[in-house]
């Protein structure tokens, strides 16, 4: 294993595998504030071709965390196909790169070596790509999963409609429901970020969005996003639900942070599966972004890529139906500026992808960030060039509960018409149903009209 490389005349030699990955980066705020980054362009590309010329054996054999000290580390190497992984041990890097890039490389190619593969290996090819590179190498892998409904299939794009409100009322919430599903958002799910973690509180919101499902029979997936433990002790007391949610990172020390471990998710996982409203069998929904095991300080000086990568490899035991990456929405101490969380989202989502998991994705901003509307809507046509299974879906695109940009109403419907995209199939039937969608897949005149439920 050489660690080490000569270029323009100088010496470049690391210390080991974990530096190598680190300094092989491209620049993020977060590797700098942990003082990990490469120096230099010069030592950034001295890192890269040093990991290029690394084996996938190397890489296993050398986990960023020690399997005997962490938990993800063990989860991500457990699950390892020993078969595959044999056959394609002694590439490198740089040829597991040419390998997913080959245009005679199919995505069920891709599929299946992806399970002979560690988080390391992941996260090492995706830092020798470039935006394309990951933009095609992504949109060869198709991903999806189904919980009521299927969403991610060839064709399709799904939205999240996210109706918080800053006091979690009732009305509030099911007024934002009822604009959101007018302009034909809701089919990847309708999730709710609570305001109080209250079983209480949670059952309510629960049974309400519930309620307004049944009534209109839409066909769709619901959430309540409290703590995993609320979620779990409101449907043992009768609460409906279709998926449980959690956020979840890539250091057994930053999930104890989130209050969760492996034996708490495998709870989760037999509990939904007997009394979740959904058929399944994808029935897990993840929340993951770059930088928080750094803002936990429980990276064990790993890069926030590198750590992204094993988050995924961790969340693939569940067998999600959906993975949702927000990495912008830390803020500037993790992603600096909007150059940064275009490319964290481009990296993020073919991670998520080539780990084998249904990726959506939400590139949003904080307020106090270098980033702006022109930066986001960058990052969102690229990540549906690339196949993101939906997007987030806020009223004007400003959720005023958590304070953050995300994509709104107006751009869900753009990126559909765009690419020429149309919702999950029962819910696209739905929506013609109510004349808000025409069968070519546009909005009518009846688009953007809450009104209709009111009716």
């Amino acid at each position: 294993m050489i660690l080490k490389t000569r270029l323009f005349g100088r010496t470049y030699t690391f210390k080991d595998i974990k530096e190598v990955l680190a300094k092989a980066n491209e620049e993020k705020s977060g590797d700098k504030l942990l003082g990990i980054a490469a120096a230099s362009v010069q030592e950034r590309i001295a890192a890269k071709i040093v990991l290029s010329n690394l084996t996938l054996e190397d890489l296993r054999n050398n986990p960023t965390i020690p399997y005997e000290e962490d938990e993800v580390t063990r989860v991500i190497d457990d699950q390892v196909n020993e078969s595959i992984y044999r056959e394609i041990k002694s590439w490198t890097v740089g040829q597991l790169r040419e390998y997913i890039l080959d245009h005679k490389t199919t995505g069920e190619d891709i599929k299946r070596i992806s399970n002979g593969l560690t988080a390391e290996m992941i996260a090492g090819v995706a830092k020798l790509m470039s935006n394309m590179d990951l933009v095609y190498g992504a949109s060869k892998i198709k991903i999806w999963g189904k919980a009521n409904t299927e969403i991610g299939k060839p064709g399709t794009l799904s939205f999240r409609l996210q109706p918080n409100h800053p006091t979690d009322d009732i009305d509030g919430i099911l007024a934002s429901i009822m604009e959101g599903l007018s302009y034909g958002c809701g089919d990847a799910i309708i999730g709710v970020n609570p305001v109080e973690d209250t079983v209480e509180n949670t059952k309510r919101i629960m049974f309400a969005i519930y309620d307004f499902m049944i009534k209109w029979n839409i066909p769709t997936q619901t959430c309540v996003l409290s703590h995993i433990t609320t979620q779990m002790e409101a449907v043992r007391q009768g609460a409906p639900v279709s998926v449980f949610f959690q956020s979840v990172a890539g250091s057994e020390k930053a999930n104890t942070a989130f209050g969760v471990n492996k034996e708490i998710l495998d709870e989760a996982f037999e509990l939904i599966k007997k009394q979740g409203i959904a058929p399944g069998p994808n029935l897990m929904y993840f929340e993951t972004g770059q930088g928080s095991e750094m803002s936990l300080n429980a990276d064990h000086g790993v890069d926030e890529m590198t750590l992204e990568a094993r988050t995924y490899g961790f969340a693939k035991r569940y067998k999600p139906f959906m993975v949702n990456n927000v990495s912008g929405f830390i803020g500037p101490e993790t992603l600096y500026n909007g150059k940064e969380i275009i490319r964290a989202s481009l990296e993020d989502h073919f991670m998520g992808k080539l780990t084998g998991l249904p990726m959506g994705m939400a590139p949003c901003y904080t307020n106090h960030v270098n980033a702006d509307q022109n930066d986001q809507e960058i990052a969102t046509m690229l990540l549906t060039m690339a196949g993101a299974n939906y997007f987030m879906g806020v009223p004007f695109g400003d959720d005023v509960m958590l304070s953050y940009q995300d994509t709104s109403y107006h751009d869900d419907a753009t990126l559909r018409e765009l690419l020429n995209l149309k919702p999950a199939e029962e819910f696209f039937r739905w929506l013609i149903n109510m004349g808000i969608m025409d069968e070519n897949g546009r909005l009518t005149d009846r688009a953007g009209d809450p009104s209709i439920f009111l009716r």
